[in-house]
């Protein structure tokens, strides 16, 4: 396989697990967490880290914002890893506010599946 079309295609499901981190965080969907997440993943927030295990018990709970938008994604493919960065605007249920974060996760193909192996956000009520 070309490279242009390892790359293209590398690009397409790069997107699509983007797309998935964002709606299973709003819908509090561990469970598809759990697949693409690697054993050794860390996720930062302001003031908070957690590994793997810890990010699934939180995200299991009911989410306190819904109606997340995407902006400005950026997907950079570096070898085995890769780099998602992107903005987020969604609204706080408690009170209806509209906020906006801003985050970077990062992806390594391992055994030819790309799995999130860290993520950090500046995120303000999430």
């Amino acid at each position: 396989m070309s490279d242009a079309k390892q790359s293209a295609e590398d690009l397409a499901i790069l997107e699509q697990l983007n797309l998935d981190y964002i709606h299973s965080d709003e819908t509090s969907d561990a469970k598809r967490f759990s697949e693409f997440l690697a054993e050794d993943f860390i996720t930062q927030t302001p003031g908070v880290t957690r590994n793997r295990d810890e990010y699934l018990e939180y995200i299991a709970k009911p989410r306190p914002l819904k109606d997340i938008v995407l902006h400005d994604v950026k997907i950079r493919i570096l070898g085995d890893v890769a780099l998602i960065h992107g903005r987020v605007t969604y609204t706080m249920i408690a009170d209806g506010v509209e906020q906006e974060a801003l985050y970077t996760d990062v992806y390594q193909k391992r055994e030819g599946n790309w799995l999130c192996v860290a993520a950090c956000a500046i995120a303000p009520g999430a």
